[in-house]
């Protein structure tokens, strides 16, 4: 039936009066997107992200012990939960120590914990941990085309997913091309609910080596949503960041800043990861007999 035909059956004394709704125009407004959300977030929602980073293949070394810092601030983000009850992504910074361990030269172990937000809705929280399995080609910085996959396996908080235990695959893919290194990460987040609800989060990164020690690049990092089927371009997330590069001594640098392609997308989010060994390989002796 058409509006002219629909009849309101609620009492009288329940019915806001004409006075009252236009005297709280905002929080009608502010109610009736919230519910809109509730009713779509399971088609639109997107996981907090503790690391934004394109995997290069690159491991420690065998028996070296690594440690890499992840930090990203939102300065101007979704202004809403991606999810009900999850954190707000406007002015939130995520963060997580990567803790990492070569076991030989094309296998390496790794914990991420703990995994924190500082949240503009919750305040300071913790997010839960994963453990990470990183299988490449050994020495992929010395090879032109290189390639690896990386497995993860997560727990999380209520605030951080909506799936208690989630997983990623990751498979590398690269070549070293002169200066210039092209990376692809096509992604794939697991929530453990059938093959039809992998999430599709494809990364990637273009990338010129200035020096031995100094890069510059452009990474690309989307979320298409489920496979069985992809999100709208207005609804996906994409993202393009720029980066700098720097490998020496104290430790290493990646910082970058990336700017949000689509409406579903933060804006504008700052990166920064700091890593450095732990400790030196152990060398063999060449004493003599």
């Amino acid at each position: 039936m058409g509006w002219a035909a629909s009849v309101d059956t609620t009492p009288m004394l329940l019915r806001p009066s004409r006075r009252q709704s236009l005297r709280h125009p905002k929080r009608a407004l502010r109610r009736t997107l919230i519910g809109l959300l509730l009713m779509l977030w399971p088609t639109i929602a997107f996981a907090q992200t503790d690391e934004i980073q394109v995997y290069d293949a690159e491991i420690a070394a065998p028996g070296v012990y690594n440690l890499m810092v992840h930090n990203n601030y939102t300065f101007d983000g979704l202004k809403v939960p991606r999810f009900p009850g999850g954190l707000v992504p406007d002015h939130t910074l995520n963060g997580v120590p990567e803790w990492a361990y070569g076991v030989t030269d094309w296998f390496e172990q790794g914990l991420y914990l703990p995994l924190y937000s500082d949240a503009s809705n919750l305040g300071p929280v913790l997010n839960g941990f994963k453990v990470r399995e990183l299988f490449v080609v050994p020495h992929a910085a010395e090879q032109t085309f290189f390639y690896g996959i990386n497995f993860e396996f997560s727990y999380n908080a209520k605030h951080w997913d909506p799936n208690q235990y989630s997983s990623e695959i990751r498979p590398i893919i690269g070549w070293h091309l002169g200066k210039f290194d092209l990376i692809i990460n096509p992604i794939f987040d697991n929530p453990w609910k059938g093959f039809n609800n992998l999430d599709f989060a494809p990364s990637a990164r273009i990338a010129y080596n200035v020096s031995t020690t100094w890069a510059v690049a452009v990474e690309q990092y989307s979320d298409f949503g489920v496979i069985q089927r992809f999100l709208s371009p207005s609804q996906q997330s994409q993202q393009l960041f720029g980066v700098i590069d720097y490998k020496g001594e104290p430790f290493d640098v990646e910082a970058g800043l990336g700017f949000g392609l689509t409406g579903a997308s933060d804006r504008l989010v700052a990166k920064l990861m700091l890593s450095r060994d732990l400790n030196k390989p152990d060398t063999p002796s060449h004493s003599g007999n």
